[in-house]
């Protein structure tokens, strides 16, 4: 059975009705979880993905209504391309996008692939392109009545990081991480350098732009906060807890997120990284998604005795 690289990506939203009619209601992912940063616990935390909510197709936003927009740069991270079935699907995401004003960069190709560039309403940066390896038919996307399911968005083909120093990163995600470096190219007037690994789920990849001209990014409104990477299990987790320090990284010490276990810390070009355990008991609550307000919200345990007062923090 395929394992993820990516285990799911983090960003940094405005509003959360915006949000939510963006990325389940337009882009027809599964909305998962309607939950709160279990560190910063007045700010809301919403999760998509696919049916079952499993790593690789996890996507989550963070509200921060009152924080500045971001400043791009780089050592960020910068882009989350999603896989769809085909390249037909990207037909039919153009026009979805242009019905809809969302802004794009209609379809391109490098590297002998399709991509269809666009932002979402925060400018979050994200593309589409066809599936890597393996069938449509093997994965589980929601269905929406306006979304054919042969067009339907599977999980996270790759993401894309801008980084001072390139070879810093892929030795970091090589050695803790076990990827390996399959391809470097020049795009842009930028050398970047591709790292996968085997049976990967999607064929999930990691591009390493090398930008040194650029300032550092500002994090903000329209930024990625963290990419998680995939722990096939909680010994693999220890292992690179053991990794980071002996290397004397700045990290977080392991969490427990209800879901799964995991770790933060911060890679040599800053990049905030989180490794989190595959092996997750996750099983979505059975709701109706029409309205968002109409969907409960979701705490673990813990926070249980605090939902008064969470949920008047979180109040419009």
């Amino acid at each position: 059975m395929t394992s993820p690289i990516i285990h799911h990506i983090s960003v940094i939203n405005r509003d959360r009705y915006i949000t939510f009619d963006f990325y389940h209601k337009l882009l027809g992912l599964e909305f998962l979880l309607k939950t709160v940063n279990q560190d910063e616990i007045e700010m809301l935390h919403l999760f998509f993905g696919d049916k079952t909510g499993r790593p690789g197709t996890e996507f989550s936003v963070f509200e921060m209504q009152n924080a500045p927009e971001k400043q791009f740069g780089t050592n960020s991270l910068e882009r989350t391309v999603f896989a769809v079935p085909s390249e037909a699907s990207l037909q039919f995401w153009l026009a979805r996008f242009e019905a809809h004003e969302v802004f794009n960069c209609e379809i391109e190709s490098y590297q002998g692939r399709k991509y269809l560039h666009f932002e979402d309403r925060d400018g979050i940066q994200l593309a589409l392109t066809p599936l890597r390896i393996g069938e449509a038919s093997e994965h589980a996307p929601h269905q929406s009545a306006d979304i054919p399911l042969e067009h339907a968005i599977l999980g996270i083909d790759s993401f894309q990081c801008r980084v001072r120093y390139a070879d810093a990163s892929a030795r970091n995600f090589m050695k803790m991480h076990g990827l390996q470096k399959i391809e470097t190219y020049e795009h842009n007037h930028h050398q970047v350098t591709v790292l996968g690994g085997k049976d990967a789920l999607f064929g999930q990849q990691l591009h390493l732009i090398e930008d040194r001209i650029r300032d550092i990014e500002k994090q903000g409104i329209g930024s990625v906060h963290h990419i998680a990477l995939n722990a096939k299990d909680r010994s693999y987790l220890y292992e690179v807890e053991k990794m980071i320090l002996d290397t004397n990284f700045v990290y977080s010490g392991i969490k427990q997120r209800d879901f799964f276990e995991s770790l933060y810390y911060r890679e040599p070009n800053n990049l905030l990284i989180e490794l989190a355990t595959e092996q997750t008991n996750f099983v979505k609550p059975a709701m109706a998604t029409a309205d968002y307000d109409a969907i409960p919200l979701f705490l673990p345990d813990f926070l249980e005795g605090r939902r008064s007062y969470i949920e008047n923090q979180i109040k419009r």
